[in-house]
């Protein structure tokens, strides 16, 4: 627990937005316009209810995972690196009107992530489908 660092105190949704990525290349977003932060939105083609229960699932069932915040549109995670002890803080939103949801996963501390924030949405996509 050396390195989970404080968690942020600009998560959540504002005016349908996740918070920005910082300049660090240590985080990708689907609400991200740069090409280093971007990501695709997760797609789903349940219900958006189905799709945040199917989400929450996945989340628990990744390794040194804790989901800190849930409600019917947004959840916010912990991932904890199984070295270390390094936390990445992960958010989803469900976007009702483009039936999508974002997603921003940024590591707390450090510069570089070697892309584990982008890979973990990737695997969380895939396993959504």
């Amino acid at each position: 627990m050396v390195f989970a660092g404080k968690r942020p105190n600009n998560l959540g949704v504002s005016n349908g937005k996740l918070a920005s990525c910082p300049n660090s290349p240590n985080c990708v977003s689907s609400q991200s316009t740069d090409a280093t932060h971007k990501i695709a939105p997760l797609t789903f083609t349940s219900s958006p209810e189905e799709a945040i229960n199917n989400l929450k699932q996945i989340i628990r069932s990744l390794p040194r995972t804790k989901i800190i915040t849930e409600n019917k549109d947004y959840l916010y995670a912990e991932f904890k690196s199984a070295l270390l002890g390094f936390v990445d803080d992960v958010e989803f939103y469900l976007d009702r009107n483009d039936k999508v949801i974002q997603v921003r996963s940024a590591s707390r501390l450090g510069q570089s992530d070697l892309g584990v924030n982008r890979q973990r949405i990737e695997t969380i996509r895939a396993k959504l489908r």
